[in-house]
Formats: C-alpha cells, sequence, structure tokens
C-alpha cells in the first residue's frame, strides 16, 4: 500500500510538470498563424505508417538507419511493458497484462531482446559522436549545449535499458519455480552468473520508473523531443508535392479585390504581413518542425548550397526557429517586445538568398520537415514588405513590370533575336 501511494504521488507530479511544459509550448502555439487544411486521413495514415513507423528514409543511411530502426521499433515495444509498469503502480498488482497469454510473452521477450540491442546501439551512437567526426554533426548551429543535449539523452536512454534489465533479473531470480512472461536475455545472465539477483526487482522497478518519468519531462526542452512528436509530424505533413508552395492568402485576396469592381473592401480588416519576419508570421506547422527537428543534419549534409560553402544550413534554419520562439514566445504572451526578429538577428538575409529551392533537404529528412517553405516566406517578406531582394532580382521584377517579361528589351523588339 505504501508503495502505491509513494507512486501515485509521484505519477501525479510527473503529470503536473509535463502539463505545465504542455501548457507553455500551447501558448506558443497560439502565437503563430494556421496552416494547410488537415485532410485525406486515410492517405495520411498510410503515409504515417511507410515514414513514421516503418522508417523508410532513415534507411538511406543503411547501417544506421538499421541500428535507429530498431532502437524505434524496440522502444514501441518497451513502451507497453512501461505502460503496465504504471498500471501495476497505481492497482498495486503484479504483471496486470499477463492474462493476454502468448502474446504478453512475446511483447515481453521482445522487449527483454531490445533493450539489451538499444544498450549497445545507444552505446555505438555515443561513441560515434564523441569520437568520429561525423561532418552532418557540426555547424555553428551544433553548440557544446548542443551535443551536451545529445549525450545526456543518450545517457537516459542506456540506462533507462539496464534498469529495465536488472528489474528482468530481479523478477526472474524471484520466481524460480516460474514466472509470467518470458525472458531470454534476462534469464540468460541470471544462469550465466549463477547469482541471487532478487534483490535488484523492487530498486530496478522504482530506477527504471524514475527515469521515465524524469526523461519525459526532460524532453519538451530537449533536441530529442522527437520522441514525442516526430510520428504526429509525419502524419500532419503536407501531402502535396514537395515543390508546390502554397500562395499567400493576404495576397489572394488582394488580387481578387482588384479583378471583381464589385467586391467590398474591408476598412477595418487587419493588415496582414507579406511573409515572414518573426515567430508570430510563421504558421503552427512551421513551429511544430522546429519542435519534431532531431538535428541529424540530413538536410544539410544533401544541400547544395551547404556543400558549396554557402551560409545556409537548412537545420540550422529550424534551430533558429525553436531558440527565437523560446526567447520571444514569453514576452509575446506579456505583450512585450525586444526589438528582435527570426529574419537578420537569427538568419541573416544571405542564408536565405543561398537556397535553390531544390527540396533536397525536405526529401531527405526523415520526418517531413519542409524547410524550402519557411525560407520562401522569409523571402516573400524581404521582397514584398521591404523591397529588398538582390540587385539581379530587382533589376528582372523592374523588367517585368516595364516590359512584360524579365528582358531589359520593348515588348515590340521582342523578335529582334530571329532576324
Amino acid at each position: 500500500m505504501i508503495k502505491q501511494i509513494l507512486f501515485i504521488i509521484t505519477l501525479l507530479i510527473t503529470f503536473g510538470v509535463f502539463a505545465y511544459s504542455v501548457k507553455r509550448l500551447w501558448g506558443f502555439f497560439k502565437l503563430t498563424k494556421p496552416a494547410y487544411p488537415i485532410k485525406n486521413i486515410g492517405a495520411r495514415i498510410s503515409h504515417t505508417l511507410n515514414v513514421a513507423f516503418g522508417q523508410t528514409k532513415i534507411f538511406r543511411k543503411p547501417v544506421i538507419g538499421l541500428m535507429h530502426a530498431l532502437v524505434f521499433w524496440g522502444f514501441l515495444v518497451i513502451t507497453l511493458g512501461s505502460i503496465e509498469m504504471v498500471v501495476d503502480g497505481v492497482s498495486g498488482l503484479d504483471r496486470a497484462f499477463a492474462f493476454t497469454g502468448w502474446f504478453y510473452d512475446v511483447v515481453i521477450a521482445s522487449g527483454d531482446v531490445f533493450a539489451l540491442l538499444i544498450l549497445i546501439f545507444i552505446k555505438l551512437f555515443s561513441i560515434r559522436r564523441m569520437f568520429l567526426k561525423v561532418k552532418r554533426f557540426s555547424g555553428v548551429e551544433m553548440t557544446p549545449k548542443a551535443n551536451w543535449d545529445a549525450q545526456l539523452s543518450l545517457f537516459f536512454i542506456g540506462f533507462l535499458m539496464v534498469s529495465l534489465i536488472c528489474f528482468n533479473m530481479g523478477y526472474v531470480s524471484s520466481h524460480p519455480n516460474g514466472y509470467e512472461g518470458v525472458y531470454p536475455v534476462s534469464a540468460a545472465l541470471v544462469n550465466l552468473f549463477g547469482w541471487d539477483f532478487s534483490w535488484l526487482q523492487e530498486p530496478g522497478w522504482w530506477v527504471h520508473i524514475l527515469l521515465i518519468f524524469t526523461f519525459a519531462n526532460y524532453l519538451p526542452y530537449s533536441k530529442h523531443f522527437h520522441v514525442f512528436l516526430s510520428i504526429p509530424n509525419v502524419f500532419l505533413a503536407n501531402l502535396e508535392p514537395i515543390t508546390k508552395y502554397p500562395n499567400l492568402e493576404s495576397i489572394t485576396r488582394e488580387v481578387k479585390l482588384m479583378l471583381d469592381p464589385e467586391a467590398a473592401y474591408d476598412e477595418n480588416a487587419e493588415v496582414a504581413r507579406f511573409g515572414v519576419k518573426d515567430v508570430e508570421d510563421v504558421s503552427w506547422k512551421n513551429y511544430m518542425d522546429s519542435l519534431s527537428c532531431t538535428q541529424c543534419g540530413r538536410c544539410t549534409d544533401v544541400c547544395p548550397a551547404n556543400i558549396t560553402g554557402k551560409l545556409l544550413s537548412p537545420r540550422k534554419i529550424f534551430v533558429d526557429l525553436r531558440k527565437r520562439m523560446d526567447e520571444k514566445g514569453p514576452l509575446a504572451i506579456a505583450g512585450k517586445e525586444d526589438n528582435k526578429s527570426l529574419l537578420r538577428d537569427y538568419i541573416s538575409e544571405e542564408e536565405i538568398w543561398a537556397c535553390t529551392t531544390c527540396n533536397a533537404c525536405a526529401q531527405e529528412c526523415p520526418i517531413d520537415i519542409s524547410h524550402p517553405n519557411l525560407i520562401m516566406d522569409m523571402r516573400r517578406y524581404l521582397v514584398m514588405e521591404e523591397s529588398a531582394a538582390p540587385t539581379g532580382l530587382n533589376m528582372m521584377f523592374a523588367n517585368i513590370e516595364n516590359n512584360g517579361a524579365p528582358w531589359q528589351f520593348s515588348p515590340e523588339d521582342r523578335m529582334k533575336w530571329a532576324e
């Protein structure tokens, strides 16, 4: 009974802290603009099963992709066991899901094997980050804090697996005459050492649960928030072709007013900003992309602008968006300003004009983030609000306005080239 009370108190504290984080993020989302409508649920489910659960984009790097996919699938299986541990803690039962029979045996056995595999792979990931100079793990956005965050998250995951295996070993040792479930790894370790590990059962259970609760409340402030958001982000992705850029509603509305003399113009309507200057101009999906970003660097790794030495890093665009929202969000909610903006203070004009809009980054992103859409919206702001396009583009705009074509000669002279 004491264990139940302590667990329920711990669970309520965990939910309370997590609810605070969700409320904070919800306040930030309320600052953003609408995105596209969420339709075609069947197509979205199919896309999510393929990209998120099937990890198809991850396998473009086969070795690392397989390791990451096994970690992901292992987490899904182990989560079922963690849910059972929560149910046991609240109800006071032991192995509450054992009634499912053979399915329970499969889940528990898979989780036991996955725990060992994940522990090995996490250690390899950590060594790779610490000692191998992987180019896509570098860049101005990959600060010491970002690398520290990655290592801390790997530490959490590693110890989650250690505590789970210790708990399973303790459970196997405590039931020499038979137990619920199948534990191929834990039972083998007990037999290998030949010791009595029953004392590990209770500490292993508590350590595993407390690590889960702590990690869950750390994630909203970490780059590993994708543990929660990657699947929803894929489900909510824009299913239109990645090269199709949406029209600005404000521009569409203005054009319709110009083409329809009888249309009523609302003088009290709020003047819309064209494009994106700061976080309050981005869509909710842009902000969700920034929270979901794994900072894996696959986008930057294939970016032709970055490869040729230009400043643009697609990953940095969304890292900066998240940083800016963390800074501006609380001020905006309080009705204050800081005289800074996402554009120029975080992302330079040189970066956004370096983009070739080839969409290699969006094609490569394992969770379907669309980098060029945000870049194009920042360009739209510069061109339509500040007329701050590069000289070559301004010349082309002037030619289109004056000559009806991008070239610098009058319409009457268009066919002279053929003479």
